[in-house]
């Protein structure tokens, strides 16, 4: 029996139930676990804590299946995993097109995660990202539960990630099941239409965690000028012109992002002349459009990941206060400002903090509205906070 045995008072974490199990907590390792296989946690007294999943390259040294010592690891327990998955995503988001089914460590599955794009003329496409040793262990027992649970034949993977490097894993894409995917799969999302480009577009294809903070955009947007910066294919762009925008610029330094954000506003039948797409970098054209007088009623600010690792904190936070204060200094009184973070090295509390240094070196007052998350379909572990990676706040300046 492979067995991983943590130093005296390591257990601790493992005890509040935390997932991870890093090298620095590990005494032993007896057996000779391969990379994914399982493995019995014990604490130094012998006790049983867990069966995990073995990643000798990685500082996570383990990750979490069970806690419960009369569990075995099989196929019925990815079985019954996944179909618990599905069953909350039926109850919280029943209907919707482009779905999480699979959230990591919130479903009991580190390092998986699954989404499903249900499109036109019945398409029907699962894509994952196996980003752990124990999953990709497991991949086949995985992807016959999903095909079996979901009744949808066609799996494709997007492995692309750099995480994997450091799991010891290469970097894989392609089909796991049934057909390649279209070039772009229409979708739908809040009666918009989404053109997903699955095999080459960030992440699975799209940023399906800003579901709810889209509609609401959407909901705000009557009669505004806005501007998205970071627009990627379009998302907050289309919701802002199909909730009633009078003028949209939407900024992306990927052209091929924006041509097909462009194509998704002609599938929607919005007027050009609504829409403005600018092949861009975000930080000099916010400083230029300052320059050339320029204002706005709402601003989106939502950049890719600054700060992939802690390492990269205090750059990131200085990247994040200089955008945001001057996206506050091109609002109009009454404006509203929609910022966000995915980075899972800035928390919550520090991001507000960046935001509100932000707001005082720019000279103005801002209301904080709301604080926003991603949907229901990505929850939160509560012994896991780690998880809850996108932080947002919807500010209204005030002066």
């Amino acid at each position: 029996m492979n067995t991983l045995i943590l130093k005296p008072g390591k257990e601790k974490s493992l005890l509040r139930r935390h997932p991870w199990i890093y090298a620095g907590a590990v005494a032993r390792v007896e057996g000779k676990p391969a990379l994914g296989a399982t493995v019995v946690v014990k604490a130094d007294d012998g006790r049983f804590l867990a069966r995990a999943a073995y990643s000798p390259h990685s500082a996570i040294r383990a990750r979490v299946w069970t806690l419960n010592e009369a569990e075995p690891v099989d196929h019925a327990f990815f079985k019954r995993r996944v179909q618990t998955a599905l069953a909350y995503r039926e109850a919280m988001v029943p209907g919707t097109a482009a779905v999480r089914l699979i959230f990591g460590e919130a479903d009991g599955l580190p390092g998986l995660i699954v989404d499903r794009y249900r499109g036109e003329h019945g398409a029907d496409q699962l894509v994952c990202q196996f980003m752990a040793a124990g999953v990709e262990h497991w991949k086949a027992a995985l992807v016959a539960a999903l095909t079996s649970a979901t009744g949808c034949p066609n799996v494709y993977e997007r492995s692309d990630v750099a995480v994997r490097e450091r799991e010891g894993l290469a970097s894989i894409t392609g089909v796991l099941a049934g057909a390649e995917p279209p070039e772009a799969l229409l979708t739908e999302e809040s009666g918009i239409r989404y053109h997903v480009d699955v095999r080459r577009g960030h992440k699975t294809g799209f940023y399906i965690d800003q579901r709810d903070n889209r509609l609401l955009i959407q909901q705000q947007a009557a009669g505004r000028d806005v501007l998205n910066c970071f627009c990627y294919t379009g998302g907050f762009s289309l919701a802002a012109l199909k909730g009633g925008a009078r003028h949209v610029i939407s900024i992306d330094s990927s052209g091929e992002a924006l041509a097909l954000a462009a194509r998704n506003a002609q599938a929607n039948g919005f007027e050009a002349s609504r829409a403005e797409w600018r092949d861009a970098d975000v930080f000099k054209t916010l400083r230029a459009l300052r320059e050339e007088g320029k204002s706005f009623d709402m601003i989106v600010l939502d950049p890719p990941k600054f700060a992939p690792s802690p390492q990269h904190v205090t750059r990131a936070a200085r990247a994040y206060k200089d955008i945001n204060m001057a996206a506050l200094r091109l609002l109009r009184p009454g404006g509203q400002l929609w910022t966000y973070s995915c980075s899972g090295a800035i928390d919550g509390e520090l991001f507000q903090k960046i935001v509100a240094g932000a707001a005082a070196d720019a000279g103005v007052d801002a209301r904080l509205l709301r604080r926003l998350s991603a949907g229901l379909d990505h929850p939160m572990l509560m012994s896991f906070p780690e998880g809850e990676y996108l932080k947002g706040l919807w500010l209204q300046r005030a002066d």
